[in-house]
């Protein structure tokens, strides 16, 4: 795995931006609850990523810089006739991986996460300290493994291993919980964290965690923790009209209740990618701005554009 050392300056800035990224969470969820479907986005600009991003999954911005999860797909997964084992299809072969991106665009450090078929990483979150990457098997009710990095000096701990997809996690800063979305946000799971970071439930069945999503709308791509016991959620839904026709794609935002898994809040975002992509395909992270909201999206695969957009909702 690649280490980078950081500089001093780096390291300093790192408590006191642990705080304001709280406060700006809390705010950007309050901003998004004033979004409509007529919000009129205004593009501020758009930034060349410029090395091969693969499959990008999840995104948080720490700073200036910007750390993305992705995976690179070797071979792709095959569905089975019939399911084997309780899987729909085999593991495919991948390798997972945490970038981390200047303002530019430009690869600044790297990690390889996942270990054989575990090599998905889902969305992502930062708790002030430490990045929280699930890494997956490419299938549904595959094995996870949760990693912790610390941005720092980009050096990653195993903190825990699941028995079911974990796409997605979102900390819990006000009570030191983790929280984790399944294949396609279906099931939800929490997992309180002893003082080592990891959790004081591990030995309990996935079946005795599991919360069924009750809201169908979005199959979350990443989410963040927003305050307050809730997180934001951002992804797609696929409408066909028939099996064969190609799918439309509509992006939108959850702010959902962690004390039951119920949305607080749901809008489309009303924004799609030169290429036809929705703006919420893949990795978003939202912060407040003048104009009221700011989104970064990523929408596109292998060679792909950091979109900053605003929303005038103050």
């Amino acid at each position: 795995m690649k280490q980078r050392v950081y500089s001093m300056a780096f390291c300093m800035m790192m408590a006191p931006l642990a705080i304001a990224q709280e406060n700006n969470a809390e705010e950007a969820a309050e901003q998004v609850t004033k979004l409509t479907r007529g919000t009129a986005w205004k593009q501020v600009s758009s930034v060349p990523i410029n090395f091969v991003t693969h499959h990008p999954q999840g995104m948080v911005k720490i700073g200036d810089n910007f750390f993305v999860s992705s995976v690179e797909i070797k071979t792709p997964t095959r569905r089975f006739p019939q399911p084997v084992d309780g899987y729909d299809r085999d593991t495919g072969e991948g390798v997972g991986y945490l970038f981390q991106i200047d303002q530019k665009g430009n690869l600044v450090g790297e990690l390889k996460l996942g270990e054989g078929a575990i090599y998905h990483p889902g969305g992502i979150d930062f708790d002030g300290k430490y990045i929280w990457v699930p890494v997956a098997e490419y299938r549904p009710n595959g094995q996870s493994i949760i990693y912790r990095v610390d941005p720092e000096t980009m050096t990653v701990t195993e903190m825990f291993r699941f028995k079911d997809h974990v796409g997605g996690v979102v900390y819990n800063t006000d009570d030191n919980s983790l929280h984790g979305v399944s294949w396609g946000s279906r099931r939800f799971y929490r997992w309180p964290l002893g003082e080592d970071g990891k959790p004081t439930n591990a030995n309990v069945t996935p079946e005795s965690l599991r919360t069924l999503n009750t809201s169908h709308y979005l199959d979350y791509q990443d989410c963040k923790y927003a305050g307050k016991n809730r997180m934001l959620c951002t992804g797609v839904t696929e409408i066909r009209v028939t099996p064969e026709a190609q799918p439309f794609r509509l992006g939108g935002v959850d702010l959902v209740n962690l004390a039951d898994g119920r949305p607080i809040f749901q809008s489309p975002i009303l924004l799609w990618s030169p290429s036809g992509m929705d703006m919420t395909h893949n990795p978003v992270w939202f912060e407040p701005s003048e104009a009221g909201l700011r989104g970064y999206f990523m929408p596109e695969d292998d060679k792909s554009t950091l979109y900053v957009y605003d929303a005038p909702v103050q």
